[in-house]
């Protein structure tokens, strides 16, 4: 039997769970809170890539993404920066919709399942 593997872990969540050949990832969000939907998004597919690769694997094997935005007024600002930021021929399914996010200064929160 596979074992699981925890990354980042507190006494509520890790941040990173591998099982296998799949590497699941907490919602990642911007450190800077105050930033607009561009840089929120940008900071949040950086910690993305610093997590994936903390588990040994990277954007170009993610599986499934999903986008959780404050304000649906904000899905072409994400898109503009999410478009740039997916390996051309290797993108995910992806689902995005609107949510209350834990923290109401987030402007979008990213969850990503990826193969190794």
């Amino acid at each position: 039997m596979s074992s699981i593997v925890r990354i980042d872990q507190n006494a509520r969540r890790s941040r990173a769970s591998v099982f296998g050949d799949l590497v699941f990832l907490a919602g990642q969000v911007a450190d800077d809170k105050s930033g607009d939907i561009a840089s929120q998004t940008r900071q949040a597919l950086a910690k993305v890539d610093d997590m994936l690769a903390r588990a040994g694997t990277d954007k170009s094997r993610a599986l499934s993404v999903q986008i959780w935005l404050k304000s649906m007024d904000d899905f072409e600002g994400m898109n503009a920066v999410y478009d740039a930021w997916v390996v051309p021929g290797d993108t995910p399914t992806r689902c995005c919709g609107k949510i209350e996010l834990a923290d109401p200064a987030y402007r979008v929160e990213i969850v990503v399942i990826a193969a190794r």
